[in-house]
């Protein structure tokens, strides 16, 4: 029984020392009382355990610029786009999971990042090369209107066409607005 509760903890600080860039530390207890820990999300019975401190915003914005610009180049959507809906998503942080399973930077569910040939959606670059693609599909669909693209983003695009406008979601309105907020502040800040 000791065993079982030594070896967790040496899990643990295997991660702990292991991480340079300080993840966060997710746990969860089985039905055998005994403690299981990772760096990720993987599994709905994770829970958060410890909070890193990890890089602030300004210092992600510098550390993916450069993918973040060759993927605004590739597929012709805006950078302050971009980095606006990686902030809304996941507030720079790679290793994010949502409560509804999306992944990553820009928060790809996993049908949308098979759809954009992404075989790792926690690495940064693949994450946001088809997170790009997918909005630039969407701008596509949507003629450029960046609201009902950054809506379709959240909620899916059946759901905006159905509507020819952004629903009446309030989740989704909210998501929309703190975007639109986000691509304003970028907008202004590098003008």
């Amino acid at each position: 029984m000791a065993l079982k509760r030594l070896i967790p903890w040496t899990a643990l600080v295997a991660i702990l020392l292991s991480s340079p860039s300080q993840a966060d530390v997710y746990r969860f207890k089985d039905s055998n009382g005994v403690w299981h820990f990772s760096d990720t999300r993987s599994d709905a019975r994770y829970h958060l355990y410890l909070k890193s401190r990890g890089l602030s915003g300004k210092q992600y914005l510098k550390e993916y610029d450069g993918i973040i610009q060759k993927a605004a180049e590739q597929f012709g959507v805006e950078v302050t786009l971009i980095k606006a809906i990686i902030k809304a998503e996941s507030s720079f942080n790679p290793n994010a999971v949502s409560k509804s399973g999306a992944q990553g930077l820009m928060q790809l569910m996993p049908d949308t990042a098979d759809d954009m040939k992404v075989g790792d959606p926690f690495d940064p670059e693949e994450n946001i090369l088809g997170g790009t693609r997918y909005l630039s599909l969407l701008l596509k669909r949507f003629n450029r209107d960046k609201r009902l693209a950054v809506a379709a983003y959240n909620v899916g695009p059946t759901t905006v066409a159905k509507h020819a406008a952004v629903p009446p979601i309030p989740q989704t309105r909210q998501f929309v607005d703190r975007v639109m907020r986000f691509y304003r502040e970028l907008e202004e800040k590098f003008d």
